[in-house]
């Protein structure tokens, strides 16, 4: 009913526009109807009619970004961006509207300050502070972040998220830590589900900072176990899928007759989550002809449409895709990936595009960019699963919230990686977890060369490196190496039994 009436608005307004069509208030007014009805085309049509007649209004142009947004024009929308980055609202909530935007766009810095600002207008809203530890985080500012997360506490004292912020940003002691509060927190949420899994991960991680570790992984395990009872997930699918790139990506697809589009620009970093991807990112992007572009969803979006251009019929099942997928022009897909990292690439000559699950399509990568790197990292594989484990992702790797079904990921996942290995011998270059963080200039020295990359000494000196990280690891990257994590899953031996029964030969 309402939709009706913006609709049956956004007539008259056009009417009024075509008789008045210098009131630059009227085609603001349709563009602002216009994304009420879910128009985002005629949305940005009218406001830049607006903004013609009134140039660089800042609601107007935050509109304008709020459109290009909706329509997924994320170059333009950051170049509307950069205009108003320095500008501050009046009002906290646009300020605070606006530094979302900013950071999906990945202007942390910029977001940073209408977030800092916000706090200013309204310094008694704890979703101010709690945004602002977040941006802080990404940045690698700790402290900052810090008191932010502690002032948002003391206005929200329940607020789940925040209290699994704080629980990362350091490692706690026994004489301080806030195990008391989060007990607290946890028992008021009683029935309601997903507080009380965040409460979980976050309790559990402090326990294992302390040493208790029976307690850790109790709250760890129900977290877990929560998390996956809300979930629709059905993991044969995933290891239905790994089996079919297996079965239908042999040697004769390997033999040469395919050119792929010779573009030496890309790093692919891929691997299981909690691997050390972050780190090999932090240490490449540290190059100075190198640029880290992020985990990108380019690859796999490409390949999509291409297989869709190969065959309209949807596939029945993940095998059917796997299937379609050997018919594609590799050398097209190789040039549109390029030309859809454009975005955030393009101004070094190399770019990292750090997403762990691109394993998936390592040979497909191979095949589209023959001139692409491709570094694999390794870790230990109980270290890995608990690694993976233990942390509470945001919609990704559903597999990592039941022991059984981690195992056998990682199996399927291990099975995968040498059937790539024996089709490419020496095309990807393998980091280990263990000997990066205890030699790591040997590492980092062979992992240059393999990348055709000169030494530079502030790959050893990644940690001081400002760009933002948005990953589980952002507070771990900017610090020097450390050994701690090597081996942290024998404290929970008798715990992760299922896992090691599952992995049995790989250990």
């Amino acid at each position: 009913m309402l939709a009706g009436h913006f609709r049956e608005a956004a007539v008259a307004c056009d009417k009024l526009n075509q008789q008045y069509p210098d009131f630059e208030s009227g085609w603001y007014t349709a563009s602002k109807l216009a994304m009420a009805i879910e128009e985002p085309v005629l949305a940005v049509s009218a406001i830049d009619r607006a903004l013609q007649l009134s140039p660089g209004k800042p609601e107007w142009l935050f509109h304008r970004l709020e459109c290009l947004g909706f329509l997924g024009d994320f170059e333009a929308a950051r170049v509307t961006a950069e205009q108003l980055s320095d500008h501050l609202f009046e009002s906290a909530g646009v300020s605070a509207a606006f530094a979302f935007t900013l950071s999906r766009l990945g202007m942390f810095e910029a977001a940073r300050l209408q977030y800092k600002h916000a706090v200013e207008l309204d310094p008694e809203e704890g979703q101010y502070h709690y945004n602002l530890a977040t941006v802080e985080r990404f940045l690698g500012n700790i402290q900052a972040a810090s008191d932010a997360v502690t002032r948002c506490l003391e206005l929200l004292p329940d607020d789940e998220d925040a209290h699994l912020l704080r629980a990362g940003l350091g490692t706690q002691t026994k004489e301080a830590n806030n195990v008391e509060s989060l007990l607290g927190a946890y028992a008021r949420a009683d029935g309601q589900a997903r507080r009380q899994v965040t409460l979980c991960y976050a309790l559990a991680k402090e326990l294992e900072d302390i040493g208790d570790y029976p307690r850790s992984f109790e709250f760890l395990s129900k977290g877990a176990s929560q998390r996956r009872s809300s979930m629709q997930y059905t993991p044969q699918k995933d290891l239905d899928s790994i089996q079919s790139i297996q079965d239908v990506y042999t040697a004769d697809m390997f033999d040469g007759h395919i050119e792929g589009y010779v573009n030496a620009e890309p790093i692919f970093v891929i691997g299981m989550p909690r691997t050390g991807t972050t780190l090999v990112e932090r240490i490449l992007g540290s190059h100075s002809v190198v640029q880290s572009a992020g985990e990108l969803q380019a690859f796999s979006l490409e390949l999509v449409k291409h297989c869709r251009q190969v065959s309209d019929a949807k596939p029945a099942n993940p095998a059917d895709l796997v299937q379609i997928s050997t018919s594609i022009d590799f050398t097209a897909l190789g040039e549109d990936y390029i030309a859809a990292t454009r975005p955030q690439t393009g101004k070094t000559a190399h770019f990292i595009d750090k997403l762990p699950l691109n394993f998936l399509y390592a040979g497909l990568i191979h095949l589209a960019l023959p001139k692409a790197k491709i570094v694999l990292l390794e870790r230990d594989p109980m270290d890995t699963c608990y690694a993976v484990y233990k942390n509470l992702f945001e919609g990704i790797y559903p597999f990592s919230y039941d022991l059984q079904e981690l195992a056998n990921y990682f199996v399927a996942y291990r099975q995968l990686i040498d059937h790539w290995q024996s089709l490419m011998p020496d095309v990807m270059h393998v980091v280990r977890y263990e000997d990066l963080v205890t030699t790591p200039k040997p590492v980092i020295e062979n992992l240059l060369s393999y990348c055709s990359l000169s030494w530079e000494n502030d790959c050893m000196k990644f940690y001081e490196n400002r760009f933002a990280s948005t990953t589980a690891s952002a507070v771990q990257v900017r610090s020097n190496v450390f050994q701690t994590s090597i081996g942290k899953w024998r404290n929970y031996e008798e715990q992760l039994k299922p896992v090691s029964d599952i992995l049995g030969e790989l250990l």
